[in-house]
């Protein structure tokens, strides 16, 4: 292998510095070049049209600019064949105030396809350029001359795709931000399309503890992942927390879990569904309230409904919990017809037991077990499992201490008797000591 030190003075040195060993070229070729510059940019153009099919198809605007392009492309290389320098004159010469158009018009490999043309047209004409002594010289130059306008266009992409990506981050955390802060304006509206979201199915937020340093890899993966599982997804990082927004997630039984292991260590807590983008604040809201709270259930599965963790929220102060729970459950019990809620305070005052449930209300014990399955139909948390029991506790002691006009049954008056008003001692108790642990 030869070394550096065996580099022929003729070959182009690494890095596009000058050939300052080669021999200066023929000052005819030169003049012949320069005069018929014209005639090859039209040839150039003639050439593009007829070949590339694509380029027949764009508008005026886009056409001129690529044709000064190649215009620009033929006379820079004039001047560089006659003194060959250093290719960072190809950015300026070259593309000049275009990079922008250019990028937008077509794509990289559009480009390339382009400078093949140009190149093509240059050397099929070395014949009627230069003397048959300085072809090969020429065609060399030609080469080496496109190899450098192709990495000065890649260079131009790439560095436009970094700009692209940057602002794209920017305005999805903009997004998010306005998402979390319940933003809803035609501003919110229009970023929103601008971050490319297109998902019109269900929208949930999930939030969670960061990785420890979430470099480019991380947020890579993340979107791949998401990008699986979901129809859409906006990743937020504010300092220590992660804020993923889940726009059409197909299966979220399966969804967030998978989900749930690219996050930090802690908890994970998704808000419930929202019906759109501009909508999801509360989703989020309920999200970040669930995992401050979610330290008080340390067996919480992950990820964990914000839903879930109501007992603990409304433990924290959160009024969002309080009314749902009195929404939801407290309510609907009240409505019902076969002393629901009588029933279900005596069964979680008296530990829980059927026969002790049955004997304080005078029915059988499969009166209670079948008055039991309608709790759980009305509300959709069965009493029988013991979480979801702390739960509907939590619902009729929230429910019992909130305003009279807000609780009232039919004809507006509460529901209660002597053994509701001892079950709901009982379970105020109970709660009371859950709180004061």
């Amino acid at each position: 292998m030869p070394q550096p030190d065996d580099v022929p003075a003729s070959a182009p040195v690494p890095g596009g510095a000058t050939n300052a060993g080669a021999a200066p070229p023929d000052p005819a070729t030169v003049e012949k070049l320069r005069a018929t510059m014209g005639s090859l940019s039209t040839a150039t153009l003639r050439q593009l049209d007829a070949d590339l099919p694509w380029y027949r198809g764009l508008r005026p605007d886009e056409r001129s600019a690529l044709g000064v392009v190649a215009q620009k492309g033929i006379a820079s290389f004039v001047n560089w064949y006659q003194k060959p320098v250093s290719p960072a004159w190809v950015l300026s010469d070259v593309f000049g105030t275009a990079p922008t158009e250019l990028t937008r018009s077509i794509s990289l490999q559009k480009a390339l396809q382009l400078i093949r043309v140009v190149v093509q047209v240059v050397e099929d004409r070395v014949p009627f350029l230069a003397p048959a002594a300085d072809q090969g010289p020429l065609r060399e130059a030609v080469l080496r001359y496109s190899r450098e306008v192709a990495f000065a266009a890649a260079d131009v992409y790439a560095r436009a795709a970094e700009t692209r990506g940057s602002w794209d981050t920017r305005l999805e955390a903009l997004v998010v931000d306005a998402i979390l802060r319940g933003e809803s304006s035609d501003a919110l509206r229009s970023r929103i399309a601008a971050v490319g979201w297109t998902s019109q199915a269900r929208i949930t937020v999930m939030v969670g503890s960061a990785p420890q340093e979430p470099n480019a890899g991380f947020l890579n993966e993340l979107r791949r992942v998401t990008g699986r599982l979901a129809e859409d997804v906006l990743v937020g990082i504010q300092g220590e927390r992660l804020i993923l927004v889940l726009g059409g997630v197909q299966d979220p039984a399966k969804a967030y879990p998978r989900i749930s292991e690219l996050f930090g260590d802690g908890a994970v807590v998704f808000g419930p569904d929202a019906e759109s983008l501009v909508a999801a604040s509360s989703s989020a809201q309920a999200a970040f309230a669930g995992l401050t709270a979610a330290r008080a259930w340390p067996g919480a599965p992950r990820p964990v409904s914000s839903e879930d963790l109501w007992p603990e929220r409304v433990m924290s102060g959160d009024d969002t919990a309080r009314r749902s729970l009195v929404r939801t459950i407290y309510r609907p019990l009240l409505a019902a017809s076969n002393g629901l809620e009588q029933t279900l305070s005596a069964y979680l005052s008296l530990g829980h037991s059927l026969e002790a449930t049955a004997r304080a209300l005078f029915v059988h014990a499969n009166t209670v077990r079948y008055r039991l399955r309608r709790v759980c139909d009305v509300t959709g948390w069965d009493p029988l499992v013991p979480r979801e029991a702390y739960v509907l506790q939590t619902a009729l002691v929230v429910g019992r201490l909130a305003p009279a006009q807000t609780t009232a049954g039919p004809g507006g008056a509460a529901p209660g008797t002597v053994r509701a008003a001892r079950a709901d001692q009982s379970a105020t108790t109970t709660l009371g000591r859950a709180v004061s642990l």
